[in-house]
C-alpha cells in the first residue's frame, strides 16, 4: 500500500469514527429527551407533550401555543420539571463518577458505592442531620442545610483517598485490595450511621431514614441550581480527561510515557468523583448502582474508548435515573417508592450477572 493511500484512508477512518460517535450520542440524547418528557408528563395529573411545550413557550414569552390549565402549569413547572432536571443531573454525575473511577482503577467493578465514596458521604450528611439542632443555634437553620453538600463532599473525598492509599503499592492500584478496603469503609460508615440512628431523636430518625432510601420528591429549583453549579466543573473536567483515561487503560507508567501527568490526573478524577457523588448524596440521598451499571453497559456495547464512554454515560445515566423515578412514582400509586429501592432492584441482579460473567470468563480462560 502506497503512502498516498494510507494518507487518504486515515481521514476517512477519522470521519467514520466521528460519525459513529455522533450517531451513538445522538441516539442517547433522543432517549433522554423521550424519558424526560415521560417523567414530566406521567403522574396523577397527566400532561401531554403538546401541553409541556406550550407551557415552556408561554413561560419564554412566545405566546400560548395550546390551551393548558393552571393546574398543569403549576405541576409541570414547580413539581415535575425540577424533579426531572435534578434526576438527570444526579444520573449524569453518578454515571460519570463511575465511568471515571472504572477507567482510573482499570476495573469495571469500581463504583462510588462499592469503594466507599457514597458511604463516606452518607456518614458525613447523617452527622450534619443529627447535629442540626446544635449547629443551627450557632449558624442558623439555612446555613446548616447547605452544610450538607460540603460535608458530603469531604466525607466522600476522605473515603476515596483512604481506599486509594490502602490499595496503592508502588504506584499500582491492587483492585482486590481496593474492593476490600471499600467494603471496610462502607462497614465503618454503616456502623456510624447505625449509631446516629440509635442516638437520634424522633424527627432526626425520620429525616435519616427517608433520606437514606434516596428520593427526588423534594426537588426544587434551588437544589437544581446548587447541583448544576457545583457539578458543572467536574463534568467538564471528566470530558477533558477522556484521552488521559484512554492512556490509563495501558497502565500508569505507560500513560506517563505518553505525556500525561499520572498523579495530576488521578487527583483530578478522585476529587471530581468525590465532589459529584457528595453533591448528589447531599440532595437526593443514597442512590446505588447507577455508577456501576451505566458505564459497564456502554463499555459492553460500544467499547472502552472514554471519548465516547464518558459523554454517553452522562446521557444514559440521566435517562436511567429519570426512568427509575418514573417507576418509583407509578409502581405503588398513590404512594411512592424511594428511588434507591428501584435502582437497587435493577442494579443488584445486574451485579450478580456481571460477577457470574467474569467468573465464567475466568473459568473458560
Amino acid at each position: 500500500m502506497t503512502a498516498e493511500a494510507v494518507s487518504e484512508r486515515a481521514p476517512r477512518a477519522a470521519t467514520g469514527e466521528g460519525l459513529r460517535k455522533s450517531t451513538i450520542l445522538g441516539g442517547f440524547a433522543v432517549l433522554f429527551l423521550v424519558t424526560a418528557c415521560l417523567g414530566a408528563g406521567l403522574g396523577a395529573l397527566p400532561i401531554s407533550v403538546t401541553h409541556q411545550l406550550a407551557i415552556l413557550a408561554d413561560g419564554a414569552g412566545l405566546g400560548r401555543l395550546a390551551d393548558f390549565s393552571k393546574a398543569e402549569e403549576i405541576v409541570y413547572l414547580h413539581v415535575r420539571l425540577p424533579r426531572v432536571v435534578l434526576g438527570a443531573l444526579a444520573g449524569a454525575c453518578l454515571a460519570g463518577a463511575g465511568a471515571s473511577l472504572q477507567g482510573l482503577f482499570r476495573n469495571p467493578l469500581a463504583d462510588p458505592g462499592l469503594i466507599g465514596v457514597s458511604g463516606g458521604a452518607a456518614l458525613a450528611v447523617v452527622a450534619v442531620i443529627v447535629g442540626a439542632g446544635t449547629l443551627g443555634t450557632f449558624l442558623g437553620a439555612e446555613t446548616v442545610y447547605f452544610l450538607r453538600p460540603v460535608a458530603a463532599f469531604l466525607g466522600g473525598l476522605a473515603a476515596v483517598l483512604l481506599v486509594y492509599t490502602i490499595a496503592s503499592r508502588g504506584g499500582f492500584v491492587d483492585v482486590p485490595t481496593m474492593l476490600l478496603a471499600g467494603v471496610a469503609v462502607n462497614a465503618i460508615a454503616g456502623a456510624g450511621i447505625g449509631y446516629a440512628i440509635f442516638a437520634s431523636a424522633d424527627q432526626e430518625l425520620r429525616d435519616i431514614n427517608f433520606w437514606m432510601l434516596g428520593s427526588l420528591a423534594a426537588a426544587t429549583w434551588d437544589q437544581v441550581m446548587w447541583v448544576a453549579c457545583l457539578a458543572a466543573g467536574p463534568l467538564f473536567l471528566l470530558l477533558r480527561l477522556s484521552h488521559a483515561l484512554n492512556a490509563f487503560l495501558l497502565g500508569e507508567q505507560e500513560a506517563s510515557y505518553l505525556g500525561f501527568d499520572a498523579d495530576k490526573v488521578k487527583r483530578i478524577i478522585l476529587f471530581s468523583a468525590a465532589l459529584m457523588t457528595g453533591i448528589i448524596v447531599a440532595f437526593t440521598g443514597v442512590i446505588g448502582f447507577v455508577g456501576l451499571v451505566v458505564p459497564h453497559l456502554i463499555r459492553l456495547a460500544f467499547g472502552p474508548d472514554h471519548r465516547l464512554l464518558i459523554p454517553a454515560s452522562f446521557l444514559l445515566g440521566a435517562s436511567l435515573l429519570v426512568g427509575a423515578d418514573i417507576a418509583a412514582r407509578l409502581l405503588v400509586l398513590p404512594a411512592e417508592l424511594p428511588i434507591g429501592i428501584v435502582t437497587s432492584l435493577v442494579g443488584g441482579p445486574f451485579f450478580f450477572w456481571l460477577l457470574m460473567r467474569r467468573r465464567g470468563g475466568l473459568m473458560n480462560a
